[in-house]
């Protein structure tokens, strides 16, 4: 059994993740404080990392009470409105990149993977947005507005490594880049990123990928790396795909060629050639094959790992998932570009945060416990109002009172907006007078 964290210690662990004077002198940087020096800046980002995860909608209303629950000084619907800026937006975004650089909770991917560096997923998922941002972010339909968030995660480390926002029709495939970054690492990749060029650049680079095979590639198989007895068909020299109808072996294993055109230089573009791995996988129910290309070697993972491995892409539809009903990273109820970026970020931030403290969690856990990623945000969410109640008195602010709080949230704020007791005292009064 190992030590259990203390509320101290883990108050502590946060406010040295995030520090307050770091999260002051940042803003400085940026320009998001203004003179008069009413917002304090730490309140402000807990309040997007805690606030988001506890509530049960995502408002910005919502945002201010968690604000001002925490702040020494409170701050009016239009004096916390007036203070989502563009350069807010830009402030929470270099927190999400700072914070992805000191995540990390190892350990969690099966022994298999250990040869890899880290195993990583691209990939990517729509927001809807109003449509009065089609202009900003453009949708795949028109006067239909969208934005795509693009995220490469890594499931060695349950974070996300990179993370980019584009407009809906912007492809994944263009966010995903090669690179020196890949080496020693695994990249399980679906069609969306699909290319032979892709996969020499990995190659080349000394990383390893697992894809889903697109059919219209059909490449040509130059040899077999598993004997079978008996009649086999054999497939040197044929286009995979002609000839998978016919089979009925449990897997396929074969050595393909493929061509692809490499990138443009001094105007001219030449064609190249290299030679990977093709696994089939036998669905029986739907009386088909999973086929995958790979570098893998088969020395070292059997058709049957390599259906495994994919199976790992998983590990993101649950990260979009947790984000969309953890953290309701699809409401955006407003017309504003940078305030959609808010929150989108605030969202990020949450789960950044979220991340960080299940490290803790697990470092002070016995070794035999399991931690699955969608019931700890579920915890972390339930738990988000107390940490953040708790984590404004060990920065040493000092909320105003609670009956405070809720007269100055509860009252009418358009004077010119009559309430329905108001409009129906009005329409009688006259009436009990005649």
């Amino acid at each position: 059994m190992q030590s259990n964290p203390s509320s101290q210690e883990v108050k502590r662990y946060l406010t040295n993740f995030l520090p307050s004077e770091a999260l002051e002198d940042h803003a400085d940087a940026v320009g998001v404080v203004e003179r008069d020096r009413k917002l304090q800046i730490p309140p402000l980002v807990w309040s997007f990392a805690f606030g988001f995860a506890g509530g049960a909608s995502r408002t910005l209303a919502s945002f201010r009470r968690s604000y001002n629950s925490t702040a020494d000084k409170t701050l009016s619907p239009g004096g916390f409105y007036q203070r989502l800026t563009p350069t807010l937006a830009e402030y929470l975004r270099d927190l999400v990149e700072c914070g992805l650089d000191e995540v990390a909770v190892p350990h969690t991917v099966s022994e298999e993977f250990n040869r890899f560096r880290d195993v990583m997923i691209a990939d990517g998922t729509v927001l809807r947005l109003h449509k009065l941002l089609s202009e900003e972010y453009e949708g795949r339909r028109e006067e239909q507005a969208g934005a795509r968030l693009h995220l490469l995660h890594n499931v060695t480390e349950q974070t996300i490594d990179r993370f980019s926002v584009t407009d809906e029709k912007r492809h994944d495939s263009t966010q995903f880049e090669t690179g020196s970054w890949l080496e020693g690492r695994l990249a399980i990749l679906d069609l969306a990123y699909f290319k032979y060029r892709r996969f020499a650049l990995i190659d080349e680079n000394d990383g390893y990928f697992v894809s889903r095979l697109k059919r219209s590639s059909n490449p040509v198989v130059t040899d077999e790396l598993r004997e079978w007895s008996g009649r086999a068909i054999p497939l040197e020299g044929k286009k995979i795909f002609d000839v998978v109808d016919d089979f009925c072996r449990k897997y396929i294993d074969v050595e393909v060629e493929i061509e692809f055109d490499r990138r443009e230089y001094a105007g001219t573009q030449s064609r190249d050639m290299k030679r990977f791995r093709v696994v089939g996988v036998r669905n029986e129910d739907a009386d088909d094959y999973h086929l995958y290309i790979t570098n893998l070697s088969r020395e070292e993972f059997l058709p049957e790992d390599l259906a495994t491995i994919y199976r790992c892409r998983w590990e993101a539809e649950l990260l979009f998932r947790e984000l969309k009903t953890q953290y309701r990273l699809d409401e955006f109820d407003t017309t504003k570009k940078h305030v959609v970026e808010i929150l989108l970020y605030a969202a990020l931030l949450s789960l950044v945060v979220s991340r960080e403290l299940l490290s803790l969690v697990i470092e002070h856990a016995d070794d035999n416990l399991v931690f699955p990623p969608e019931r700890w945000a579920a915890t972390f969410r339930s738990h988000a109002q107390l940490i953040l109640y708790r984590l404004s008195g060990y920065l040493g602010y000092s909320p105003p009172p609670l009956l405070d709080r809720l007269i100055a949230d509860a009252q009418k704020i358009h004077k010119q907006r009559p309430v329905l007791q108001e409009q129906l005292a009005t329409a009688i009064k006259p009436a009990a007078e005649a």
